[in-house]
């Protein structure tokens, strides 16, 4: 229960960011400007939270390696591409792919971590992108939006990326922390895109006195502190307990909590095929959960492997 709640939490944290995000790109905000402040920040974070905390063992050469390429599939690269795609793909074009991660995970997991793929899994997964896609299509989304091939792929890159850290980060979960884990991963993240986003920080608005706005900084910190810092702090320490198919499942959470947030605020209308999608959503989140795990297939007591 403890990993589902904390994996809950950090996709409720992610579809609040959503419109959050929005609002920070029509004020004016370059996108690579945020993705480059979010990393610095959290790596700042991180780093600064591991000196008050017990040290653990030092982290081999080997696993740095594998923690950098966590840390460009996960934060850098994946955080790149969404913003790069999110520019010429259309949000109907976006979401619907983001449907796709249960099943790169599925996918992966399978043939890296020799996870089961049994029927009630397939059926929880399938269930999930049905209710994913009937949400996107009866969203405040309109039509409208400008989509190209170009944009498409960029997100489905994202997507398969974010896909990659979530299987390859289960091992190292449960051997770190998830603070040494995540100062690591963020490190490499802000040093790969320092080079390409450092300069998009002279356009940032709340940086001028001309054109400093409150909200827009009070926007931006959740951002940074609940949208990243917290979040991804949450991400591996639920995956201590929980697999990475089921992690993956949670990505429906996203698009709900923003519906819900878009019909509070005046944006969206509640309707019975809302409602019909969230429930698709999570009784294929339940399936997924409660299909065997590889030892349970096998007879053997693996602890929350």
């Amino acid at each position: 229960m403890k990993g589902h709640i904390l994996i809950f939490t950090a996709n409720i944290l992610f579809g609040v960011s959503m419109p959050v995000f929005k609002f920070l790109l029509t004020s004016g905000f370059p996108p690579e400007a945020i993705t480059y402040m979010r990393a610095v920040f959290a790596c700042a974070m991180f780093w600064i939270v591991s000196f008050f905390i017990v040290p653990e063992k030092k982290v081999p050469l080997k696993e740095l390696g594998l923690l950098a390429i966590c840390g460009l599939c996960g934060v850098g690269f994946n955080q790149w591409l969404f913003v790069t795609g999110l520019k010429s793909s259309s949000p109907i074009d976006a979401s619907i792919i983001a449907t796709a991660v249960p099943i790169f995970v599925l996918l992966l997991a399978a043939v890296i971590l020799k996870e089961p793929v049994v029927a009630k899994k397939l059926l929880g997964v399938f269930m999930g992108v049905a209710g994913g896609l009937l949400l996107v299509y009866s969203s405040f989304h309109t039509a409208g939006g400008s989509s190209s091939l170009k944009g498409d792929v960029l997100m489905l890159l994202n997507q398969l990326m974010y896909s990659v850290y979530l299987v390859l980060s289960k091992p190292l979960s449960l051997r770190y922390s998830s603070v040494t884990v995540m100062k690591w991963m963020f490190l490499f993240s802000a040093l790969v895109l320092t080079p390409f986003c450092l300069r998009y920080l002279q356009y940032v608005p709340v940086f001028c006195k001309e054109t400093f706005n409150d909200v827009e900084l009070y926007a931006l910190l959740y951002l940074l502190l609940g949208a990243t810092f917290l979040s991804f702090m949450l991400i591996p320490m639920a995956l201590k307990y929980i697999r990475p198919t089921t992690a993956g499942m949670y990505n429906y959470v996203q698009p709900v909590v923003a519906s819900v947030i878009a019909i509070l605020i005046g944006q969206d209308t509640f309707s019975l095929q809302k409602l019909a999608s969230a429930g698709l959503v999570f009784v294929g989140v339940y399936l997924v959960t409660k299909s065997k795990k590889r030892e349970n297939i096998e007879g053997i007591n693996i602890k929350k492997v």
